[in-house]
């Protein structure tokens, strides 16, 4: 199955989605790399594993494994990331941001691939999960290394579609968990 095959399995009520979607299939404001990673990342996000199966096989003739594997790893840096540093932006005890995380995250220092795709996919997550220290933290490595507010605002278009799709999908009734 392909994600044109997925868009078609979408209810008329999620006609908006299935446009979306497509739309953003065709988009030329980012390379493969940043397209197909940054939905790769967005399908884990999602957790909806019947999509994750369909964005990797998507996937898999236009990005590399060294790619796949960064955005696996930046939906799974971020899972940790995003409730931690949610956590210090929303505690009223300031105390927490001055202590050290103590949480590994070689990953972002060492993701792989070129490290501006992979800030975009972790950014493209983090919109996902809420986190707005994350969000401004990986925007703003991104716009120093040259990255558009277009491509920026793509990645995040692309992180609420998939999360949008997965959620629709999960609550069809003929939805599958395998």
């Amino acid at each position: 199955m392909t994600l044109n095959d997925l868009i078609r399995t979408l209810p008329d009520y999620a006609k908006d989605l299935r446009l979306n979607l497509s739309s953003l299939l065709t988009e030329q404001g980012l390379t493969d790399q940043q397209k197909y990673g940054t939905i790769v990342a967005c399908a884990h996000a999602a957790s909806y594993r019947p999509l994750i199966a369909v964005a990797e096989a998507e996937a898999a003739d236009k990005i590399d494994a060294a790619a796949l594997t960064a955005a696996r790893s930046a939906a799974s840096i971020m899972a940790m990331n995003n409730i931690y540093y949610r956590f210090i932006h929303l505690s009223s005890n300031k105390d927490y941001a001055t202590r050290p995380a103590k949480l590994r995250m070689n990953v972002i220092g060492s993701p792989g691939i070129d490290k501006a795709d992979f800030e975009l996919f972790c950014l493209a997550v983090s919109a996902i999960n809420g986190c707005g220290m994350c969000i401004d933290a990986h925007e703003k490595v991104l716009l120093a290394a040259g990255v558009s507010i277009d491509a920026i605002q793509t990645a995040v278009r692309i992180a609420a579609v998939i999360h949008a799709v997965a959620r629709s999908l999960a609550a069809m009734p003929e939805a599958t968990t395998d």
